[in-house]
């Protein structure tokens, strides 16, 4: 099924909360090596949609496949052929990077040998070499957020899904991590992004897709979605400010 065209194929798909309508009907591909930036507000249903793409989340009808295989039926296979770059630094405390990235290996049964080079190789390729035998805890922020990245690549996977990656970085690591992402793709990886920033979608992709409430607002190459003059408008409402003399 790796062989197929497209990477993420969303169809008529819906999620609640309670009441509350995550999803609403949404449909959508992912071509196979693309660059797809996701954008939208908070809750808008980014995380959502990457949550039933992983299979982190369940979901109350519609299909989604990855590479053809169903995320719920043929879930081990889909799951296999995707990388997860979430949002928050969830690392087990007590390990440290290297063992870390091999332990996550071996959810994917990939073996400890080869998930050793595999591990070595990524922490070079990160900058991360030095911090091989140091726990997690006593990186910096943005050595947290490269081993982030190496976490989601150790298993070799076909997608890459990130989740607002830089959100809160500095503009050095911001850019390093465009850098990184851009290289990925030249190699052949399909990336799907979430994003709050225009600026990072123009920069990095070549498809957009903007979310809203639940609802796809805009699906299309990146200079025509630009060229929207429809999503041009912004609406700010400033409450709760009083005179001050």
């Amino acid at each position: 099924m790796r062989n197929s065209k497209i990477a993420i194929k969303i169809n008529e798909l819906n999620k609640y909360y309670g009441k509350l309508c995550a999803l609403d009907n949404i449909s959508f591909e992912v071509q196979r090596g693309e660059f797809f930036a996701f954008l939208g507000p908070n809750g808008a249903g980014k995380t959502t949609t990457i949550n039933i793409i992983t299979g982190l989340s369940n979901y109350l009808s519609g299909k989604v496949e990855i590479f053809g295989n169903d995320v719920t039926t043929d879930y081990l296979r889909a799951r296999r052929l995707v990388g997860l770059c979430a949002q928050e630094n969830n690392f087990d405390p007590f390990l440290t990077t290297h063992q870390l990235l091999v332990y996550q290996a071996g959810y994917f049964s990939v073996l400890p040998k080869e998930a050793s080079k595999r591990a070595d190789e990524l922490l070079e390729r990160f900058g991360l070499s030095d911090k091989r035998n140091v726990r997690h805890r006593a990186l910096s922020g943005g050595m947290k957020k490269r081993l982030l990245l190496c976490r989601a690549l150790i298993h070799d996977p076909e997608i890459i899904i990130l989740d607002e990656p830089t959100a809160g970085c500095d503009l050095e690591l911001k850019f390093r991590i465009w850098d990184y992402l851009t290289q990925l793709n030249k190699e052949g990886k399909t990336i799907f992004l979430t994003t709050h920033y225009m600026e990072e979608a123009e920069r990095l992709c070549k498809t957009i897709g903007i979310i809203n409430r639940g609802k796809i607002v805009r699906i299309g190459n990146k200079m025509d979605v630009l060229r929207d003059q429809s999503l041009e408008s912004v609406f700010l409402e400033v409450t709760g400010f009083e005179k001050v003399y």
